[in-house]
């Protein structure tokens, strides 16, 4: 087993969004702020469950240290994503921050419910949405001790 990030080492974050405007503010939000850790980008559920469970063009992936998900997504709902990735023995133990547009009461406690380690609202605003996503990386990079790679 390989350890994750020791503070110092990047670590593999799996960002599951269709809007390829968020995926552009993402990418550039790691960029911007020299984010050593590695981002794989899927846009829909059933293709980031294909991910994680290293089916077909993803045979070779590595897990992800790390999910950043989006709800609303096409093929398989983001809520449904997170109940397969909880239930799962082998995924169960990824960090699952839901950073989604909705605010809606209903979508923060079902996403909980299903054992979300986080639930962020995307900012609309550029400079904000970097602060986020910064903000998220210094947690679970700096703060946190992941749980080692399977």
């Amino acid at each position: 087993m390989t350890a994750p990030a020791d503070g110092n080492s990047p670590i593999e974050v799996l960002l599951v969004e269709d809007d390829p405007g968020d995926v552009l503010m993402t990418q550039e939000a790691f960029e911007e702020h020299k984010l050593r850790n590695r981002l794989n980008v899927v846009s829909d559920g059933a293709e980031a469950l294909a991910y994680l469970r290293r089916e077909g063009q993803y045979a070779d992936a590595q897990l992800p240290d790390l999910i950043l998900l989006d709800l609303n997504l096409p093929r398989r709902d983001g809520r449904e994503v997170l109940e397969e990735i909880k239930k799962d023995e082998q995924l169960c133990r990824i960090p699952v921050v839901v950073l989604t547009t909705s605010q809606a009461d209903e979508d923060i406690l079902r996403s909980y419910q299903l054992h979300a380690n986080a639930y962020v609202t995307k900012p609309v605003d550029f400079d904000q949405f970097i602060a986020v996503v910064r903000q998220i990386d210094e947690f679970f990079v700096s703060v946190v001790k992941l749980p080692p790679r399977g």
